[in-house]
């Protein structure tokens, strides 16, 4: 048998592929794409990396990006409305937002250096009994295709059946970076989200504008609207409801130098939450595990969906490390580990695009602009997205830590 096999080049099936060799298991790394079609391709997302997925880049030998430039430092809030709410909140150690195009293939040239084998060709859901023959395990961290449908969906994980954001996020250029250098979050109540992310991609330090627009609300059409027939009416449109909805990052665009970076800089579309089961078992007997988007998708709203798939990575490895026997137990075994974290990243991520937002969540922005020391635990928590959940699960989990903050 033939060591490890894993599904995906995304970041979880390489963060895992690098640990694992780190510790001498052979791995094999199979994708559809090359590195450089992985490079040259249309954007893939708009990531940040918060420090818990930066110091596991340390651990693992891949933090390339470690000079100050590539850093952000906290986020700035700005919450609309007849009377906008306005503040910031900082880490106790910096993000940083590194354009995949640059990311991916840069650490597929580690794992290659490294050792480990990395095969170029198109897995679907039916090729997985026989890689499991070859493989001592197989691992599935991709959920692109047929996938993730080797692994129900938990219906009492994914509460939404449809999209809850159209999504349109791209590169642009004109764009003031804030001080101290930060994301952006602004709420158009009604409408949806704008993150307004520092970003280093292959045009420089440039700003990914990522605009999670309520269905049927004012800003949908951004989802919708073409940009490859008319550049500048698009870039033209974007400008405005920015002005109209999102103020405060409006404030810092140059209108004569604000552009789209190229047209492959350009995502559109929307995300559907899921949780799947963990694990399944094959027709051999043989079991596979779900890793990265074949085991949670989260939305984009609040960035966590690469820093969950790094940890989910990272417990696996941990486990392979310390049980190598790839049995139901051993799956079962790597379901607890890492259950709680992503659970609660989940859980977090759905109760923040949930519309209207619940009173209990208003509560805490409230005080969040009122206290600084909860503003920062709350933006320090992107890297702890179960701490997070443990303040955000309950009404009543709020009303107790607003009091022991003295803030009510």
């Amino acid at each position: 048998m033939d060591g490890i096999g894993i599904v995906g080049a995304g970041i979880a099936g390489l963060h895992l592929g690098l640990l694992l060799r780190r510790h001498g298991v052979p791995v094999t790394i199979y994708s559809d794409r090359t590195p450089e079609q992985l490079a040259a391709g249309r954007m893939l997302n708009s990531v940040a990396h918060h420090h818990a997925t930066v110091e596991r880049e340390r651990e693992l030998g891949v933090d390339h990006w470690d000079a100050e430039e590539y850093y952000y430092f906290g986020h700035h809030h700005y919450l609309g409305g007849p009377q906008p709410l306005v503040f910031p909140g900082f880490f106790t150690a910096p993000s940083r937002a590194i354009d995949y195009r640059i990311y991916l293939p840069r650490l597929l040239e580690d794992f290659v250096a490294r050792g480990g084998e990395f095969d170029v060709r198109p897995v679907q859901a039916a090729d997985v009994t026989l890689l499991s023959e070859r493989h001592e395990l197989v691992v599935i961290a991709s959920g692109r295709g047929t996938m993730s449908a080797m692994f129900p969906r938990r219906a009492d994980k994914s509460p939404y059946d449809t999209p809850q954001r159209k999504l349109c996020v791209g590169l642009y250029e004109g764009v003031a970076p804030s001080e101290p250098r930060g994301v952006t979050m602004s709420v158009a109540p009604g409408h949806g989200e704008l993150l307004e992310i520092p970003i280093y991609s292959a045009a420089g330090h440039v700003t990914a504008l990522l605009f999670e627009n309520v269905p049927g609300g004012d800003l949908e059409v951004l989802a919708e609207l073409g940009y490859d027939e008319d550049p500048a009416g698009f870039e033209k449109v974007v400008l405005e409801k920015a002005r109209q909805h999102h103020p405060a990052t409006f404030e810092r665009i140059d209108p004569a130098r604000f552009r789209l970076t190229g047209p492959l800089d350009l995502l559109q579309g929307g995300v559907l939450p899921s949780v799947r089961e963990d694990y399944a078992r094959l027709p051999n007997g043989r079991y596979v595990v779900a890793l990265g988007d074949a085991h949670v998708v989260v939305d984009p709203v609040i960035g966590q969906g690469a820093n969950c798939a790094s940890y989910s990575a990272w417990e696996l490895g941990r486990t392979i490390l310390e049980d190598p026997n790839f049995d139901e137990r051993f799956c079962r075994k790597v379901a607890d580990r890492r259950r709680n974290r992503v659970h609660a990243t989940a859980d977090w991520t759905n109760l923040m695009i949930r519309t209207p937002p619940p009173p209990h969540l208003l509560r805490m922005f409230g005080a969040m602009a009122q206290h600084r020391e909860i503003a920062d635990e709350f933006t320090e928590n992107f890297s702890w997205p179960d701490r997070q959940w443990d303040i955000l699960a309950t009404p009543e989990r709020v009303e107790r830590y607003l009091a022991r903050h003295g803030a009510i």
